[in-house]
């Protein structure tokens, strides 16, 4: 008996099977290939002998995680219905939802994101009704969404603009719902979108913890959180440098 770091070998003899070829002559076979034949014939399938890969698609299977569309379909063509769980018997038209917003895309030049994009049912939103995600060429949307079907498509179209804004303008950053967004809700057939909807979603209110203050105007900005990056005031930046960030008007926390 040999053992090393990661081996461990016994040299001890095992006893060969046998079979008769077709010409009449012995053929010995591996004791762990009859081993293996014997198992298969005898044992049913069970996680415990599947192969790795086998198990991880059980795993997914029985979790409910992995989903399995139409033959011929790959997964980059499918909407991924699994993050948000959509009420029994509303389907909502994902898959139009998805072609549609590729369309839009495509008839506006940006062929090259239509192809990544992807719609989601996200049942982590509560009181927004959408989300984009430029980076990941995301669109979320909220379940609540099917009690309100003349919803659906502007909800869409709002968060696709998001998403064809952040890709006109590049790598530059943009204000969230600045001209570049509007031009794109006009784009996109909805010109009077506003920024925040007015359905009767659950809301929360949280009590502002942190204050911070502009040192020209003496103006007082409530946050519920900290805030991480350097901001100014933009009232003064704008009166006072031509809407440019100006360290002069460097928001100053006064209480946390």
């Amino acid at each position: 008996m040999s053992c090393l770091r990661w081996v461990c070998r016994w040299n001890a003899p095992v006893p060969p099977s046998v079979s008769h070829l077709a010409s009449g002559q012995l053929r010995k076979k591996s004791p762990l290939l009859v081993m293996r034949l014997t198992e298969s014939r005898s044992e049913p399938k069970t996680r415990a002998n599947m192969p790795l890969l086998r198990q991880l698609e059980f795993a997914f299977r029985s979790t409910n995680l992995l989903f399995v569309g139409p033959p011929g379909v790959s997964p980059g063509e499918l909407i991924n219905e699994s993050a948000g769980k959509m009420p029994a018997g509303h389907t909502a038209g994902t898959a139009v939802l998805l072609q549609t917003a590729r369309e839009l895309l495509r008839s506006l030049g940006a062929k090259r994101i239509a192809t990544e994009l992807r719609v989601e049912w996200n049942s982590r939103l509560k009181t927004a009704a959408g989300r984009a995600d430029h980076r990941q060429k995301l669109i979320s949307l909220n379940p609540r969404l099917v009690e309100h079907p003349a919803e659906i498509d502007r909800t869409l179209r709002h968060e696709l603009a998001h998403i064809l804004a952040q890709f006109r303008a590049g790598r530059r950053r943009i204000s969230p719902h600045g001209p570049q967004w509007q031009q794109a809700c006009y784009d996109l057939g909805i010109a009077d979108e506003k920024r925040c909807h007015t359905l009767p979603f659950p809301t929360k209110s949280y009590a502002p913890r942190f204050i911070y203050r502009c040192p020209n105007c003496r103006r007082d900005f409530p946050r519920v959180r900290k805030i991480k990056r350097t901001v100014a005031c933009l009232a003064c930046c704008r009166a006072h440098n031509g809407g440019e960030f100006d360290v002069r008007f460097r928001l100053k926390l006064l209480t946390a």
